[in-house]
């Protein structure tokens, strides 16, 4: 297993799994932005030309990695500095939930308006074309989810692990972490995840699960300089 793909993990989930939503060239590769608006770069050769083009396509974007270079079109909104954590085997929790995966219409729409919700700003429409998504209902309410997003041959990473404010501190994420752990790790792959490195109450939830942190990786907030 070829750990060093996570010190890049969106440039090789868009060489493998992902191909197909992939827009760029052989120094930068970006998702199509109705999937994602994330993208990377193997080096710095006219990055910022084309992170210019992206730019054009969705005004508001993540570089994952090292910083970019941008042109003076470009503005850095903000850097958010993540722990990458990983897990090399099945999670044995109760799940006393009824947990479902998200597949119908209802339930796509439902992921979209929860996660945005909560962490707006990342999680379009399409998304959840990116993996599988499993959820919580109470009362006909989607309450609480995770699922899949990057995904690479031997690695997929965990994401829009969300509950809503109203139904916090129920062992909701637990679950539903354990749960989408233990549906990639039976599908032969190896789960990881970010998350901020200012959110403790989360890492110690995911050490507790029998996460290590890996590395830092860097999300770079870019957006049009025009924009206000």
């Amino acid at each position: 297993m070829n750990y060093d793909k996570l010190n890049n993990p969106v440039w090789h989930s868009l060489n493998e799994v992902h191909k197909k939503f992939c827009v760029g060239n052989d120094n930068v590769k970006f998702y199509r932005p109705k999937y994602s608006p994330f993208g990377s770069f193997t080096n710095y050769n006219t990055i910022d030309i084309y992170i210019d083009k992206y730019a054009d396509l969705t005004p508001i974007f993540f570089v994952v990695g090292e910083k970019p270079m941008i042109s003076d079109n470009i503005h850095l909104i903000k850097q958010m500095i993540c722990e990458q954590m990983i897990l090399d085997k099945e999670v044995t929790i109760d799940i006393e939930e009824n947990i479902v995966e998200l597949n119908t219409e209802k339930h796509k729409l439902d992921l979209y308006n929860l996660v945005n919700l909560v962490q707006p700003g990342y999680f379009m429409k399409n998304t959840i074309a990116m993996g599988s998504y499993f959820g919580i209902y109470k009362n006909n309410q989607l309450v609480a989810v995770a699922g899949e997003r990057l995904k690479m041959n031997e690695f997929t990473e965990i994401s829009a692990v969300v509950t809503h404010p109203n139904h916090t501190g129920k062992g909701f994420a637990k679950q539903l972490i354990a749960y989408t752990i233990n549906h990639i790790v039976n599908g032969c792959k190896t789960p990881y995840l970010h998350v901020l490195e200012t959110n403790f109450k989360a890492i110690n939830l995911y050490q507790k699960l029998g996460f290590t942190i890996q590395r830092k990786m860097n999300f770079w907030k870019l957006k049009k300089s025009t924009l206000q």
